[in-house]
């Protein structure tokens, strides 16, 4: 793949035929509508009782699984699926947050805040060329944000004997260590993500990939969200 994100990996490849093309302002349009749509669906079932919350949180995490799937193999389909795929996560993410705060108060506002901020640096970094999206340093990016799956993948199959890995989520200091690099390295992909709607505006792509553009957007951020929270937890505990 060329980029880090796998959402974007088409991104350069597809060009429009006519002169309704891909635009920045438009893709900003879209990631801003999908952020409204997640931000909805989770106050919904944060607002819940979790074992109410729960059966939408399950139906949410695989519904935006087959969205996710269906959108990346489908770029043409994301003006329909990627405001679903929003909604579904919303409903997974408000759960988790509300489960945060039952447990911390307060938690889940200080993470979106968090997140909030790291895009927002990252964006400037980006937009005054601080940080320079060159081909070595996207291979870097790309094989860090491997191995973290690989090492999350790892934890999953062992949590099912039981085992936990302490480095996943542990609150020592190796613990928190490795969910600041993890943060780190999810925050470099969004430098990645904006690369690639860049690219594809200046390749002319048609305009339903503002769509899967601002969608691509949304996946890393909902992993920057969901690890922003993990090291509050970590450092809380």
């Amino acid at each position: 793949m060329k980029d880090g994100n796998p959402v974007f990996s088409k991104m350069t490849s597809v060009r429009a035929f006519d002169s309704d093309t891909m635009t920045v302002e438009g893709t900003i349009h879209r990631t801003a509508i999908l952020l409204t749509l997640l931000g909805a669906s989770a106050l919904w079932t944060y607002g819940m009782a979790l074992q109410d919350a729960m059966p939408f949180m399950v139906g949410g995490l695989i519904g935006g699984l087959i969205l996710a799937l269906v959108t990346i193999f489908s770029p043409t389909s994301a003006p329909f699926t990627s405001p679903f795929y929003a909604l579904a996560e919303g409903l997974v993410l408000g759960g988790i947050s509300k489960m945060a705060d039952l447990e911390y108060p307060g938690i889940a506002l200080q993470a979106v805040m968090g997140t909030g901020g790291v895009l927002a640096a990252m964006l400037a970094l980006y937009r005054f060329r601080v940080i320079r999206v060159t081909e070595k340093f996207i291979l870097g990016v790309i094989a860090a944000t491997f191995g973290i799956c690989m090492i999350y993948l790892t934890h999953l199959i062992l949590a099912l004997f039981g085992i936990q890995l302490p480095v996943v989520e542990s609150n020592s200091g190796w613990g928190i260590a490795f969910s600041v690099a993890v943060i780190v390295v999810a925050a470099l992909n969004l430098t990645i993500d904006f690369h690639s709607i860049e690219e594809g505006v200046e390749n002319g792509a048609p305009k339903y990939m503002e769509w899967y553009g601002a969608f691509g957007l949304l996946v890393t951020l909902v992993w920057l969200y969901m690890e922003v929270l993990r090291l509050l937890r970590k450092l809380k505990d």
